[in-house]
C-alpha cells in the first residue's frame, strides 16, 4: 500500500486543481429559467412580476383608463406591460432584490407613467389619481420639438412631440431609444402611439438605461445600485424615488422646492404602493428632489415632458 501513496507534490497539485475548480463555480452565479417572462440570468432566481403583480392590480391601478372621456381608450393593457417588461426583468427591472423591493420598483416606474398620461383632475370621478394611461400621444403640441441634431437629424414632416407611457419628446431622443430598441423611431415616431407594448418598452429602456455618461438610471437610483459621490452628497442627490425624477426630468422638476410637478409624481407612486398592498409607508428614504440640483441641468429632462401628456 505503501507504494500507492501519493507524493507530497502530487497532493498540493490536485489541492490547487480542487481549489482552482471551486473559484471558478464559485464565480459563476447561478442563473434562473421561469419561461417566457425570464431567461437565464441570476435575476429570474426572484419572483417574476407576474407573479406579484397580477391583471387586477393593473385595472386596480388604472381604473379610469378606457373610461369614454379618456382619448387612449382600448389602447394600454396588462399584456402589453407584462410582454414589455419581460424583455427587461433579465436585466434586473422588478426581479432586483427581495419580493418587497421588486414590488416596489414596478410602483415606481407605474407612478412615473400614470403621471405622465394621466388626465384626471381634483374633483373627477374616482379621484384624480384614478386616470393614468388615459392618453398615449400629446394632445395640443405646441412645436414639432425638432432640433437639428448631427446625429439624429428630423424626418422632413415628422413631429416629435410627446408620445407613449413616458411620453419621448424631441428627434434626438427617438433617435437614441430607437436605436436602444432596434426601431427605427426617427423616422416613425408613431410607433409608440399605435403599439402599446413597444410604448411601454420604450419607457423601461429609459427606466433601465442611463441616457447620459457618467449618470445612472431611474432603476439604479431606485434599488440601491447607484452610489452617489461626494459631488453628489453636496447637490443632495441620494438614492430613492427623488433621484428617480432627478434622472427622468432633470431640472424641470427638481432643486425647485414643493411643486405641483414633482407632488404629482410622488402622489401617484405612494396611490399605487397602497393599491399593491405595500402602503405608503414603504416610500423609502429621499422621496422628494425639492432640493436637488439636476444631474444635467437644463438638457436632462427633454426625454419627457415634466406635464401629463396632455399639455
Amino acid at each position: 500500500m505503501a507504494g500507492n501513496r501519493l507524493s507530497p507534490e502530487v497532493w498540493m497539485l490536485l489541492l490547487v486543481a480542487a481549489a482552482c475548480a471551486h473559484a471558478a463555480s464559485s464565480a459563476k452565479p447561478k442563473v434562473c429559467d421561469k419561461g417566457w417572462e425570464c431567461k437565464a440570468s441570476v435575476y429570474c432566481c426572484n419572483e417574476t412580476i407576474s407573479e406579484f403583480f397580477q391583471v387586477y392590480q393593473f385595472e386596480d391601478l388604472f381604473s379610469k383608463r378606457n373610461a369614454p372621456v379618456a382619448q387612449a381608450v382600448g389602447f394600454w393593457d396588462y399584456h402589453s406591460f407584462i410582454t414589455a417588461a419581460a424583455v427587461y426583468e433579465p436585466l434586473g427591472f422588478g426581479t432586483t432584490g427581495g419580493k418587497l423591493m421588486q414590488m416596489k420598483e414596478v410602483a415606481a416606474f407605474l407612478g412615473h407613467v400614470g403621471s405622465k398620461t394621466s388626465c384626471g383632475y381634483g374633483v373627477a370621478t374616482g379621484g384624480p389619481l384614478a386616470w393614468g394611461l388615459c392618453y398615449k400621444r400629446e394632445m395640443s403640441p405646441s412645436q414639432s420639438y425638432c432640433d437639428q441634431s448631427y446625429d439624429y437629424p428630423c424626418t422632413p414632416g415628422v413631429d416629435y412631440y410627446g408620445r407613449g407611457a413616458l411620453p419621448v419628446y424631441w428627434n434626438y431622443n427617438y433617435g437614441a431609444i430607437g436605436d436602444g430598441l432596434k426601431v427605427d423611431l426617427l423616422n416613425h415616431p408613431e410607433y409608440l402611439e399605435q403599439n402599446a407594448t413597444l410604448a411601454f418598452q420604450a419607457a423601461i429602456y429609459r427606466w433601465m438605461t442611463p441616457m447620459k455618461k457618467k449618470q445612472p438610471s431611474a432603476h439604479d437610483v431606485f434599488v440601491g445600485k447607484w452610489k452617489p459621490t461626494k459631488n453628489d452628497t453636496l447637490a443632495k442627490r441620494l438614492p430613492g424615488f427623488g433621484a428617480t425624477m432627478n434622472v427622468l426630468y432633470g431640472d424641470l422638476v427638481c432643486g425647485q422646492g414643493s411643486i405641483d410637478a414633482m407632488n404629482n409624481i410622488i402622489s401617484h407612486y405612494q396611490y399605487y404602493l397602497d393599491l399593491m398592498g405595500i402602503g405608503r409607508q414603504s416610500s423609502g428614504d429621499n422621496l422628494d428632489c425639492a432640493e436637488q440640483e439636476a444631474f444635467d441641468p437644463s438638457t436632462a429632462s427633454s426625454t419627457s415632458s415634466p406635464t401629463a401628456a396632455s399639455t
